[in-house]
Parts: C-alpha cells; sequence; structure tokens
C-alpha cells in the first residue's frame, strides 16, 4: 500500500493552498479542515486502492461537491468574495471525474455524472470534448448518442442534431430507444417551427447535413488541433442502416408536413430490434405531440403499418382501444364520452387479439395511469375501477 499511501498524498498536496485560505479566513475551523483532510485521504486510498469501483469515484465527487456548496454558504453568509481559490473546488471535482472515467472508461453511468456536473458549471468547451471521448468508449450506448444529439437540437442546430443521431443508429441497430429519441427530437422541431410560423415569424429550413452522416462535436476555432477525438467510424461488416436512399428520404424534406418521422419509423421496420411494441412504443409518442398540426398524419401511418404487419397482437389492438383518449385532457367534458368509446372497442379488441392476457395487462396500465389521478371525477373514477376489477378478475363480468 506504500504506492497508493504516496498517491493519496500527491493529490491531496494540491489543496494545500485552498485549506489555507479557509483557515485564514475562518470559513471552516481547524478541526473542521482536519476532518476534510481525513476524509478526502480516505476517498484517495478507496479510489486508488486495487479492485476500485466507479460508484467510489461517483461518492468521492459528490462528496466535494457538498464541500463545494457548503463553503459557497459559508462565503455568502461572511460577505467573503474573490477567493483566490474560489475555482480550485470545481477544479478539484472535474479532476476527479476525468481520473474516474479514465480508469473505468466503460462505466456509462460515471460518464453520464461528469458530463452532467459540466454541464452544470456550463464548461461547454470541455463538455465537447468529454463527450466525444465518452462517445468513442462507448459508441453503442444511445443514451450518450441522445444526451449529444439533443444538446445540438436545443442550440437550434438540426443538421449537427440530425447527423449526430444518424451516427448513432448505424451503432444502436440492437436497441429501438435511440431511434425513437431521434422521432422525438424531431417532433419537436416540427412543434417549435410550427409555433414560430403561427406568430409570423420566418421558419429557415435547417443548412443541408454533412456527407456521410459525419458528426462534428468539435468546432470551435480554438479547440486544440492536436487532441485525437475523432469520433468512432462504423466497421465494413457493420449494417449501414442509413443508405443513399434512406439518407435522400429523410433529407429530401425538412419542412413541415412530418416526413422525416415518418421516415425514420419506416427505417427502423428494417431493424432486428423491430416489433408490435416498438411500434407501439411509436406510435404513443407521436401521439403524445396532441397540439401538433400533421400528428394525426402520422400516428395513422404507424398505425396502418401495425393493422398491415401484425393485425391482432395485443400492441395493435391497444393503440385502437386508447386511440379515442390520447390528447384528451381527463377534466374535460370531452373525456367521458371518448372514454365510452374507448370501453366500447375494449371487449371485441379482447375477444379477437391473439394474447388476452398481455391485453388485459397493458389495459389496466393506462387505467392506472388514470386512477393515481387525485382530483379524477368519481364517477369516472367509479367506472375505471369496475373496469379494472373485471379485468382482473376480480368481479364478475
Amino acid at each position: 500500500m506504500a504506492g497508493v499511501s504516496d498517491k493519496a498524498r500527491f493529490y491531496l498536496e494540491r489543496s494545500v493552498n485552498q485549506l489555507r485560505e479557509w483557515e485564514t479566513k475562518s470559513i471552516f475551523t481547524k478541526d473542521e479542515i482536519r476532518a476534510i483532510v481525513q476524509k478526502r485521504n480516505d476517498f484517495e486510498h478507496r479510489v486508488l486502492s486495487p479492485g476500485n469501483t466507479p460508484a467510489e469515484w461517483s461518492s468521492y465527487a459528490r462528496w466535494e461537491q457538498s464541500l463545494q456548496t457548503l463553503c459557497s454558504k459559508r462565503c455568502q453568509r461572511l460577505k467573503l468574495r474573490n477567493l483566490n481559490s474560489a475555482h480550485a473546488s470545481q477544479a478539484r471535482v472535474l479532476a476527479i471525474y476525468n481520473r474516474g472515467v479514465n480508469k473505468h472508461s466503460g462505466s456509462a453511468a460515471l460518464w453520464r455524472e461528469y458530463l452532467a456536473y459540466l454541464a452544470k458549471v456550463k464548461a461547454a468547451k470541455r463538455w465537447r470534448k468529454t463527450m466525444t471521448r465518452a462517445i468513442r468508449m462507448l459508441p453503442k450506448d444511445p443514451e450518450l448518442w441522445t444526451l449529444a444529439a439533443n444538446r445540438f437540437a436545443n442550440d437550434g442546430d438540426m443538421a449537427s442534431a440530425r447527423n449526430c443521431f444518424m451516427r448513432g443508429c448505424r451503432f444502436c441497430t440492437s436497441d429501438c430507444g435511440l431511434w425513437l429519441e431521434y422521432a422525438r427530437c424531431e417532433m419537436k422541431w416540427l412543434e417549435k417551427m410550427e409555433k414560430k410560423k403561427a406568430k409570423g415569424e420566418p421558419v429557415v429550413p435547417p443548412r443541408p447535413a454533412n456527407d456521410d452522416d459525419e458528426l462534428l462535436l468539435l468546432g470551435s476555432d480554438d479547440e486544440d488541433e492536436g487532441d485525437d477525438l475523432s469520433l468512432p467510424e462504423p466497421s465494413a461488416k457493420q449494417t449501414k442502416v442509413f443508405n443513399e436512399e434512406a439518407k435522400q428520404e429523410l433529407a429530401s424534406n425538412p419542412a413541415m408536413d412530418g416526413a422525416i418521422p415518418m421516415a425514420i419509423f419506416d427505417i427502423s421496420q428494417r431493424q432486428s430490434f423491430f416489433n408490435a411494441e416498438v411500434a407501439e412504443q411509436f406510435y404513443f409518442m407521436f401521439c403524445s405531440f396532441a397540439k401538433l398540426s400533421v400528428q394525426p398524419r402520422i400516428s395513422q401511418h404507424v398505425l396502418d403499418a401495425l393493422d398491415e404487419q401484425f393485425p391482432n397482437d395485443p400492441s395493435t389492438c391497444n393503440c385502437h382501444i386508447r386511440q379515442p383518449l390520447l390528447g384528451v385532457s381527463p377534466y374535460t367534458v370531452e373525456f367521458p364520452r371518448q372514454l365510452v368509446v374507448a370501453l366500447q372497442r375494449l371487449g371485441p379488441y379482447l375477444e379477437s387479439t391473439t394474447d388476452r392476457a398481455s391485453l388485459e395487462k397493458k389495459t389496466m396500465a393506462w387505467i392506472d395511469e388514470y386512477l393515481q389521478l387525485e382530483d379524477l371525477d368519481s364517477d369516472l373514477r367509479a367506472v375505471l375501477e369496475r373496469t379494472r376489477a373485471r379485468l382482473s378478475g376480480t368481479v364478475a363480468a
């Protein structure tokens, strides 16, 4: 353990100046500083010991953040400003996370925690570099691709967001998560453009996507050009899910008619993960954008595919049953009428479905969502509770 102790001492000595300033300006007492040093020493020995885990690095970083928060509150109370070590605490947290991901480069949770902290402290340049490193280490993690693409979209750069999603979809072909998020992002963009159009603001089409869906996370002029931060390239054996025809399909109509979300759904049908439940997730995601004018056309496109490929599947039946209720608030006068229509559909679909038990389970799930509303009308609650009881077999039909 001699090597571990030497390394721990090396990292602890870096904070000596900060601790002295805290003591000199009475931010912490001598006993408190002694306790801080002891706590840091314990953490350093833990994370430097053989067999350390990502959770230990995470605990260390979170403890430093709590110490940073406490220090800030005490400085405010003492009316202390312009500390010489003002940025030392933040730098220490960043260093801990950086050491942690270098040690455990395969820990997606630690990478995401690191990125969340960078976003919190608004370290944009370092966030881009770290995101690029994370994606290089974990190219098949859909959450990282989604995080990167949504950041572009939130900044108004839909072309880069699409490039990011398209690159990610070439790696994430075994799970529908990234494909759903790609379609959701396009729906949000359509919603945003519709609002602009309604206000009379000009709707500028996004710039063309890069060739070969190239992702450019590092575009600043002041970036270090010597850093090797290129993103991973799909191998020749990997299926290129977005062929030339598919790319033209996605790029040909970036306007307001919903062609891109429908194209994403159509391309996803050719992937190995596609089944009735995936299509069901697409359907309910599209339907959640109730105020979007093209939403009925897009959701009907998915429903038509379900009817064609998975007739009488529980997922298909569930979509038809819930269709009248989607986008209708349970607190409006329209809801009881639509609930009657949905419950009228329930019986025939329970008889015709290929898996009655699965459909009953799906139906009880959405009924439970309404029953969890505390201020739901008592008559509606009674109807839903009785329907659920019949489905669960607790009362006679």
